[in-house]
């Protein structure tokens, strides 16, 4: 366990670094706190782009698989916010009905993606797999082929 002299020297390192520190929270969740920022910028970022484009512009170029995806990934993580969202406000999400939603959506994810992985996989041609199989595989001659091909070859 960190001492408070300990505590109170990491966040003194921390401010000169540049960082400063609110004192409303404990030192040793600030890299946390730092790395949850970042991550809520970034899907800031994200959102944003999103927004620049209208709906019906995006859905309009993609195929009808590529606009399931966009609608559960779009439906998954603002639900995942939610969660989040909950969390901060002292409720239990897993008590909570976003958690059947969430559920829901990943049920249909699973399902997309089974379709997308049939797409991927290879069609398999029966003729040709026959042909191929029955051309690599050794078959013995006759025994009267032999007898015939050799008396031929004995007159000579």
């Amino acid at each position: 366990m960190e001492s408070w002299a300990d505590g109170r020297l990491k966040q003194q390192l921390v401010i000169m670094a540049g960082e400063e520190i609110n004192e409303d929270y404990p030192v040793e969740i600030h890299e946390y706190l730092s790395t949850f920022e970042n991550s809520i910028g970034a899907v800031d970022e994200m959102l944003k782009t999103m927004m620049s484009v209208s709906r019906n512009e995006l859905l309009q170029k993609l195929d009808p698989l590529e606009q399931a995806k966009v609608d559960l990934v779009s439906a998954y993580t603002l639900n995942s916010m939610f969660w989040v969202y909950l969390a901060t406000q002292g409720v239990n999400p897993k008590e909570h009905p976003v958690k059947q939603e969430l559920e829901r959506i990943r049920v249909y994810m699973n399902r997309v993606k089974e379709i997308t992985d049939k797409k991927k996989a290879g069609k398999l041609d029966r003729g040709a797999a026959s042909r191929f199989v029955k051309n690599a595989l050794w078959e013995p001659k006759p025994k009267n082929a032999s007898k015939v091909a050799n008396k031929g070859k004995s007159k000579n």
